[in-house]
């Protein structure tokens, strides 16, 4: 039977680990000085040589040769996912006491020590901080923060760094050469990417592939494209060339044909976050779609939310007919106490334009009930947010107080507020420009506000006498 790769190449020395030369290089001077911590605590990400350091250690703390294959009754690995109740670490704790067979010291490895229950960790934390002379105890995790305080205190901590592409696709070179695997450097730099900073991922997805590859092509992109699901790299490009042209209609045929050649949308949205960072230097107009691009593999629908992102940006970033209709809808934080501080240093110019002013300029042309009621025929969605603002006008700027932060997120949204300066444009107000503010208007009247801010806020409401 054939050896995995990742396997066959493990690291069998601290010189050959590649890529945490910053913690190999302190650990291979402390064994040189003889300095043996009781405790390590090896922390990282997956598949960056956490355990391979840690059995490379407790062999070298032993003066004592590595290999894979070789098992060696001093040094005990447990896997704490399937060990880690309470019992267990008392029976630890009982073994601790005996003496090491042959070695100089008795080394407990225990893997993915973070998945020991709180009571376990309690049953170790006196034997870690007061182990026997002949004790070494070397814990690795993926997940440090789960891990106690007290426990982490104990011990002498090494933090693994996500394997750089340079690193994986040197390293994945000189396997693939070994190997006599024919590739070329564009598709290990792919692996390595799929890889996300893991050496073992890298090195299985190659050994993977190499098992399918042509015997004259080799591995290929577009071999490593069809085994992961991917979308060819000339589709994701001209997705963003079609998002930065701002063509809706190419962006769905271009989301279908993807569906249709089985790309699951978390991958494409994936590949997509991928090439817009590369190119964001060149293209910044497309970084607001990376934040969005996240929630994809979060979605119940991830078709449909990818094709709401993309498809949203493409509206919004549409260009208007006119600049006004271009401007973003702007962010405006601020507290009732601060809007009237603002409205009395102004005075005698009172942003609230009352009902029986008559606006000059472009706001004469608006009309709120207008928008109203064109938004509850077209946009239901928007308009059931809308029609709880109240707003106001000066001049250009149209400003909406939506009462609260939930409201104000939903009108800063993208698809809410390409709608909103579509119905503007209905409604013949296109070249206003709207701002949001996460409170009540502020009151007109500025004992009522001075009242109102003492109070912590308040709404302007009207009272009529009655019959």
């Amino acid at each position: 039977m054939s050896q995995a790769l990742y396997r066959k190449y493990r690291s069998k020395s601290l010189d050959e680990v590649v890529g945490q030369r910053h913690i190999t290089d302190i650990l291979a001077k402390a064994i040189k000085a003889g300095r043996i911590s009781h405790a390590y605590l090896l922390t990282g990400p997956r598949g960056v040589g956490k355990t391979s350091v840690a059995r490379i250690l407790a062999h070298e703390i032993n003066g004592l040769a590595y290999n894979d294959d070789t098992t060696h009754l001093d040094i005990i690995e447990i896997d704490a996912a399937s060990n880690n109740g309470v019992e267990d670490v008392r029976d630890l704790r009982e073994k601790v006491q005996l003496a090491p067979v042959s070695a100089a010291k008795k080394v407990y490895i225990i893997d993915e020590v973070h998945m020991l229950s709180k009571a376990a960790f309690n049953a170790l934390l006196k034997t870690l901080e007061e182990p026997p002379e002949h004790i070494v105890f070397i814990l690795a995790t993926t997940d440090a923060d789960k891990l106690p305080a007290t426990i982490i205190s104990r011990t002498q901590r090494y933090g693994f760094r996500a394997i750089t592409d340079e690193d994986a696709v040197a390293h994945l070179r000189m396997i693939a050469d070994a190997e006599k695997i024919k590739i070329d450097d564009a598709s290990l730099q792919l692996i390595a990417t799929r890889g996300d900073g893991s050496f073992r991922d890298s090195i299985s997805l190659l050994d993977q592939l190499a098992s399918l590859a042509d015997e004259k092509k080799g591995i290929t992109a577009e071999l490593i494209e069809a085994a992961l699901g991917l979308a060819a790299h000339k589709k994701i490009s001209d997705i963003l060339v079609a998002v930065d042209a701002h063509d809706l209609s190419a962006v769905a045929k271009l989301l279908k044909q993807t569906e249709a050649e089985g790309v699951a949308p978390g991958n494409l949205a994936a590949q997509l976050t991928s090439e817009i960072r590369n190119r964001v230097i060149d293209a910044p107009q497309l970084l607001p779609l990376l934040d969005s691009l996240l929630d994809v593999s979060k979605s119940s629908q991830p078709h449909i939310k990818l094709l709401t992102v993309l498809g949203g940006f493409t509206v919004e970033q549409k260009a208007p007919k006119s600049a006004a209709l271009a401007a973003p809808v702007r962010e405006v934080s601020a507290s009732i106490k601060e809007l009237s501080k603002q409205a009395t240093r102004k005075k005698p110019v009172d942003p609230i334009i009352s009902k029986t002013e008559k606006p000059q300029g472009p706001a004469a042309d608006f009309d709120w009930k207008n928008l109203i009621e064109h938004t509850r025929t077209n946009f239901v969605a928007l308009f059931s947010v809308l029609s709880k603002c109240s707003h106001t006008l000066k001049e250009r700027d149209l400003t909406l107080y939506t009462g609260n932060a939930f409201y104000k997120k939903k009108l800063d949204d993208p698809k809410y507020s390409a709608h909103l300066y579509e119905s503007l444009q209905a409604i013949g107000s296109y070249q206003l420009t709207v701002h949001t503010v996460p409170t009540g208007a502020p009151l007109k009247d500025s004992q009522a506000a001075a009242v109102a801010a003492i109070m912590g806020g308040g709404e302007e409401v009207s009272v009529s006498a009655a019959a």
